[in-house]
């Protein structure tokens, strides 16, 4: 008996392991970049990722025609750019050759399949013990890089539970080609509803897309230059609510007046509208033509899901062969990081940006801005620049101790 508890023992000590450098939670992106621009000031990092590959999101959770919605130039990560052959907008396949590429070339290796349970800082040891399923790592640091797409959010629509045919997230819908001939209720008009309401479309399917609330409709160039490139120009010498009202000109010049089809635009502009909320843009990819032709129905809200299709708050009743809900994701870090209050209940720093990045006790989040891939690269920078100063000093306090 007395062998047996030692040998427990004994297994205890060994999944317990002290990490030198900062536990970075998350694969994706922002994980890879903080823990490049770590590795450039010669700090060492663990990376946990619950999935069994890189940037999982991207590879297991999207749909095949997905293409970065940004030039690359602004879509790329700290110290290492999209190669020059890569076109304007990178393919879903390039982007994760990218990501792939961009591990292999800073030799980053996380340590897959490690879901972290629980995260909590201990005020007595200064450390912060995080738990998966195998260990328990310890580390001065805890770098949350799980990011704000972390789960998909699945609403609650009366009677979705009753109805006949298929109901999927887009995270698990791969092309239009299984629906084909299909009427296809598409709840969101985001860019990802946009999006899979037009590949439907494409492949002979028949989508109607809810549109429950107001939303911006851009154009993805102007003029032969991206909106976002000429937002991101305009907002270095004008205010935000003049470079706004330039925008909403040129759109409605190139795409008409939006809310004769039902895509009624909010009061706010499309760029203060995101700073404030998050709320991006649709940057539109060839969606609203199809609108307007009528091949793409855009209806109201749903009221309620029968058995076979659904009751909109109209009063109009339709059929339909499935259901695809293109509703967005969430950031899943309430749900294991206890003990601090730097994030919300939603998931999300409290400190608005550009403050978002670190918290107290050797807490930081990156990837959290709502600003993309640009948000993620100045996180990264700051994150890896505060923590090689802690670094360094604690170093050079222990060679002092090495010499006495």
């Amino acid at each position: 008996m007395a062998s047996l508890r030692k040998q427990e023992e004994d297994n205890d000590e060994l999944n317990c392991l002290f990490v030198h450098g900062p536990i970075i939670v998350g694969a994706g992106p922002s994980g890879l970049a903080v823990a490049a621009c770590l590795q450039e000031h010669a700090v060492p990092s663990l990376i946990l990722e619950r999935s069994d590959c890189i940037a999982s999101l991207w590879q297991q959770r999207t749909y095949d025609r997905l293409k970065l919605h940004l030039p690359k130039q602004f879509c790329q990560l700290p110290l290492l750019n999209f190669p020059d052959y890569f076109p304007k907008y990178p393919t879903k396949r390039q982007f994760i050759s990218y990501m792939e590429s961009y591990a292999k070339h800073f030799s980053i290796d996380p340590k897959f399949r490690q879901p972290v349970l629980r995260a909590e800082f201990d005020p007595l040891t200064g450390l912060w013990t995080v738990q998966t399923q195998d260990f328990h790592y310890f580390s001065r640091w805890l770098i949350v890089a799980t990011g704000e797409n972390a789960e998909p959010v699945i609403p609650e629509i009366p009677g979705i539970d009753r109805f006949r045919g298929p109901v999927l997230h887009t995270s698990v819908y791969k092309s239009g080609s299984e629906f084909q001939k299909q009427r296809v209720l598409v709840v969101g008009c985001g860019n990802s509803g946009m999006e899979v309401s037009l590949d439907l479309c494409r492949h002979n399917a028949n989508p109607h897309m809810v549109v429950r609330n107001s939303v911006h409709i851009l154009p993805r160039e102007m003029f032969g230059v991206s909106t976002f490139s000429v937002a991101m120009l305009l907002i270095k010498w004008l205010p935000l609510r003049l470079v706004d009202k330039f925008l909403l000109l040129v759109a409605n010049f190139t795409l008409g007046n939006t809310d004769k089809l039902g895509l009624r635009r909010p009061k706010t502009g499309p760029i203060e509208l995101k700073n404030a909320t998050g709320k991006t843009p649709v940057l539109d990819v060839g969606a609203l033509s199809q609108i307007k032709a009528g091949k793409i129905k855009v209806v109201e809200g749903v009221k309620e899901i029968t058995r076979n299709g659904a009751k909109f708050v109209d009063g109009q009743e339709r059929e339909f062969d499935s259901i695809i809900l293109a509703t967005g994701y969430k950031s899943n870090v309430p749900s294991w990081l206890k003990g601090t209050d730097f994030f919300t209940q939603d998931g999300m720093p409290k400190p608005p940006f550009p403050n978002g990045w670190k918290g107290e006790n050797g807490l930081y989040a990156v990837g959290f801005t709502r600003r993309g891939l640009l948000g993620t690269s100045s996180d990264a920078r700051n994150i890896a620049t505060d923590i090689a100063d802690q670094w360094r000093i604690i170093n050079k306090d222990i060679r002092k101790k090495e010499q006495l």
